[in-house]
This record gives structure tokens, C-alpha cells and sequence, in this order.
């Protein structure tokens, strides 16, 4: 074992010059050449902080995932991967530092051993976990998601920017889990997995290995399937208690487990095209994998009480009892041992009631918590819309009465205009017409003399023109006949009687 040891080890230095991290600067959007491992090449939002550091892991000249650290922590808060497979747990895993995130100033970009690391890098470990932290402690090195760069299963290389503690027999049943349902679910579901994104972050709690790495809470897992027309997301949730089981939830509940309640894909991972039937065939698989869970958490919690019994029985053994004990020892033993193992078995089914009863309490408390949670938000939501909703009728309410009033201004303006056009329209009339009408009746009694004048002298005319006819008519008569007799001989004379 040793001499295989010593071989991954140095596979593994071999392999450090081909790992690279690079850390994005804060004025750099994104994850950089990382952004494609991000389902619509959008990083989740709400979830990154101003102290946080985003990483771009590269491995061989190519990127292969991207991850949220956080210094505070010293652990990870979500790393993005795309088309991967989680490694089985079949060899060391051994930590690899990134210097530039305690020593911003260095000028190695790529990961190295802590053992490389401890003259060459400045204040080291003052934000970053170490392999150190983990020595003498219940905890060891556990994967978000055990990915591996290298091809050889034997040289695994895990930087420790995606590991969280995990204890040994949590960190077998996370990554026993992830292949579960990977290979039986989500894969198989999604093309040949091409196209599946995957997310995997942790929760931090209030406890600390050495007061330097934060436990988890709970680690989380949210895939998304990019296949138009059949895509899907789902996400997993997983406590680190030893008897927690994977659990189900929908993008979205995920999103209100996880602290500022982020969004995780971009349009919740194309809600509006998904394919529920294919999601409810995941949800079958799922099924399976944590009725196989809860199975081996059984087998465990009955495996202490044959080690005890075995344990508790071994010095009642006939070796045991050869070597100087008495046959009243020997009697009282064979009378004792059947009510000993009783009350063994007594005793564990207790614990184990109340051990279920404790979490079934824990799991309904939790779920009381979440759901009042929720009615408060729903309720706070209401509110808000509602008051909003207020507001906006009464700032709108002056501006209704403006527009009230304006319009009564505007009637009475029509008003005002129709009446000035009838009287301009009056007036419109020709102002000698009405002198005209005026001044006709006195311009007719002034006339009436002046016609009957005219009327008088043409009527005297009349008759002087009359009267001058008809003596000129006469004379000519007279000239005529004087003529006649002057042209016959006849000489008419007249005496002075007048007498011819």
C-alpha cells in the first residue's frame, strides 16, 4: 500500500504543472472562459458577495469547471460543471492550494502542493482551507462533486477549492448518490448528458473543524437540461447528519433553501418548454435511489448491535471460561445472557425510535418553519402590492382632478367660443344695409312732395303741350285753306265787321 501511495504521489506532483486556476479580478464579469459551464452561459445570480472569489479551474490548457469560493468560509460556495461524470471513491485524495487566493500579489498561476506552497506563498492559509486543518479531526477532504481532471483514477486530482468537510461515512453515501443518480437518472435523461449543467454548493453552519473551516449545513445539487423541446431541472438537497437521506426539490424551492435566495438558471432553466413526463421518470429513479438509502442506513443501525452483543458475549465464551472461571459463573452467565441481549435489544429499538421520532420532529418543525416562512412572504408580498397598489391610486388622484378640470375648461371654452361665432356671424351683416333700412321711411316722406311736384308740372306740361298742338294744328289748317283760295283768285277780304 505504501509503494502505491508513493506512486500517486508522484503522478500527482506530475500532473501539478497541467492544473491551473485562474482567478477572475473583481472588475472581470463572470467566470471568464468558464461562463460556458453555466446553462445559457449566465452564472446563478444573488449568490456572489464582494469577498468572494470566482475561480476559472483549468486542467491540461482547457477549463474544466468553475467555482464560488469563499474566504470566510474557507469553503466553496457552488462549483459548475458541464457533461461530467463523478469519480468512484477509489484512491487518496489529496489537496491542492491555489496561492493567489492568500497571496494576491504572487505571481503563480497554478495550483500547487501545500507542501510547495509554504515558502513560496505569504500568509498562507489565512483564507483558504489546508490539508492541515483537516489532520486529527473526525472530518476529511469531501468533494462538492468528486470531478476528475485526470483520466487516471489512481492520481486523483482535487484542488481544495471544491471541498468542504465531510465525515468518512457522509462523504461515501454523498458520492455513492451523485453516481446513483447521475448514471440511473439524470444522464440517461438528457441525451448522452452533453448538454446537462450541473451546480453543486454548500450551506455554511455555525460550527468550524479547528474554528478555521465551516461544516455544512446541507450540500445541494441543481441540474438543468438544455435539450429543446425535452429539457428539465431538478435539484437535491442532502443534510450532513449521518442519518439524512438525498431528498427531491424543485428549482425553485431550492432557490428559497439557499441564503439571499438566488436564481440558479437563467429563465429557471427554460420553465415555460420543459418536459414534465421526463422529470416525472427522474422522480422514479430518485425514488429508488433513497429507498436503497434509507436500506443501508438500516443494515447500519443494526450492524452496533452485533458488534455489542458479540463484544458483550465474547468473555461468556467456553475459552474465555477455561482460562479461571467457576461453574456459578458459568451458570449465572447461561441464566443472564438471554436477558442481557433482551435488554440490548430493548435498548436499541429505543434509541432508534427516538432517534426517529427526533428527526421526524426535526423534519416536521422544519417543514412548519419553512411553510410559515413562506405564508410571511406570501403575506409580506401581499402587503407590499397591496400599499403599492394605494400609492399609486393616490398619487394618481391629482392628476385625475387635473384632468377633470382641464376637461370642464376646455367645455366652457367651447361654450364661450360658439358664442362669440354667432356674434361675429350678427355682425357679419353689411352696415349700410342696416342704414338703409333705417333711413327708408324718412327718405319716403321726404319724397312724397317732391313726386306730387313732378307729378303737377308734368300734368301742366301735359296740357300746355295740348293746348299748343291744337292751336298749331289750327293755324296750319287755316294757312292750308288761305292757300287754296289764293291759288283759285278768290281774294278774301274781310271788313272791318269781319265778315267775308
Amino acid at each position: 500500500m505504501g509503494c502505491a501511495r508513493w506512486l500517486a504521489l508522484g503522478g500527482l506532483l506530475a500532473l501539478v504543472g497541467l492544473l491551473q486556476a485562474r482567478l477572475l479580478l473583481p472588475h472581470q464579469a463572470g467566470f471568464g472562459e468558464c461562463d460556458r459551464f453555466f446553462y445559457a452561459g449566465t452564472p446563478p445570480a444573488g449568490l456572489a458577495t464582494e469577498t468572494h472569489v470566482r475561480i476559472c479551474q483549468r486542467f491540461a490548457g482547457a477549463e474544466r469547471f468553475a467555482t464560488l469560493y469563499s474566504p470566510d468560509h474557507r469553503i466553496p460556495v457552488f462549483s459548475a460543471f458541464r457533461a461530467a461524470r463523478p469519480a468512484p471513491l477509489s484512491a487518496e485524495q489529496r489537496g491542492l492550494l491555489e496561492p493567489q487566493i492568500d497571496d494576491p500579489g504572487s505571481n503563480l498561476e497554478e495550483v500547487i502542493e501545500e507542501a510547495n506552497a509554504v515558502t513560496s506563498v505569504n500568509n498562507l492559509g489565512s483564507k483558504q482551507a489546508l490539508n492541515a486543518d483537516y489532520l486529527d479531526s473526525n472530518y476529511e477532504i469531501g468533494q462538492l462533486y468528486p470531478f476528475l481532471l485526470s483520466n487516471d483514477p489512481q492520481v486523483p486530482t482535487f484542488p481544495l477549492t471544491n471541498s468542504v468537510p465531510m465525515t468518512k461515512s457522509f462523504q461515501e453515501r454523498w458520492y455513492k448518490n451523485l453516481n446513483s443518480l447521475m448514471e440511473r437518472a439524470l444522464i440517461p435523461h438528457c441525451g448522452d448528458g452533453k448538454d446537462l449543467y450541473i451546480i453543486t454548493g454548500a450551506v455554511p453552519s455555525d460550527y468550524r473543524v479547528k474554528g478555521k473551516v465551516t461544516i455544512p449545513e446541507f450540500v445541494w445539487l441543481a441540474a438543468c437540461c438544455d435539450i429543446p423541446g425535452g429539457g428539465w431541472a431538478m435539484g437535491f438537497t442532502k443534510h450532513t447528519q449521518d442519518s439524512g437521506i438525498i431528498d427531491d426539490v424543485m428549482v425553485r424551492d431550492l432557490e428559497q433553501l439557499l441564503p439571499h435566495k438566488p436564481q440558479l438558471f437563467q429563465d429557471n432553466c427554460g420553465e415555460t418548454e420543459q418536459d414534465t413526463e421526463k422529470m416525472k421518470k427522474i422522480l422514479e429513479v430518485v425514488n429508488q435511489v433513497q429507498e436503497e438509502e434509507r436500506s443501508l442506513l438500516s443494515q447500519e443501525s443494526t450492524s452496533p448491535l452485533t458488534s455489542t452483543q458479540s463484544q458483550r458475549s465474547a468473555p461468556l465464551s467456553p475459552e474465555a471460561s477455561e482460562g479461571g472461571g467457576s461453574f456459578l459463573g458459568k451458570v449465572l452467565g447461561f441464566l443472564l445472557t438471554p436477558f442481557i441481549k433482551l435488554f440490548q435489544l430493548i435498548y436499541y429499538l429505543v434509541i432508534a425510535v427516538l432517534r426517529n421520532a427526533i428527526h421526524l420532529l426535526w423534519f416536521v418543525a422544519k417543514q412548519v418553519i419553512n411553510g410559515i416562512e413562506s405564508c410571511l412572504y406570501r403575506l409580506g408580498a401581499a402587503t407590499v402590492s397591496y400599499l403599492v397598489a394605494i400609492g399609486q391610486e393616490l398619487v394618481g388622484i391629482p392628476w385625475k382632478v387635473l384632468k377633470v378640470v382641464a376637461k370642464v375648461i376646455r367645455a366652457l371654452l367651447r361654450i364661450l367660443c360658439c358664442l362669440l361665432k354667432t356674434i361675429c356671424r350678427a355682425l357679419s351683416i353689411p352696415l349700410r344695409v342696416l342704414v338703409d333700412v333705417a333711413t327708408f321711411p324718412v327718405y319716403t316722406m321726404g319724397a312724397i312732395p317732391i313726386v306730387c311736384k313732378d307729378i303737377a308740372v308734368g300734368l301742366g306740361g301735359t296740357l300746355s303741350l295740348l293746348f299748343d298742338t291744337a292751336f298749331g294744328t289750327m293755324g296750319g289748317l287755316f294757312q292750308v285753306v288761305f292757300s287754296v283760295f289764293k291759288r283759285f283768285g278768290y281774294k278774301v277780304t274781310f271788313d272791318n265787321s269781319g265778315e267775308l
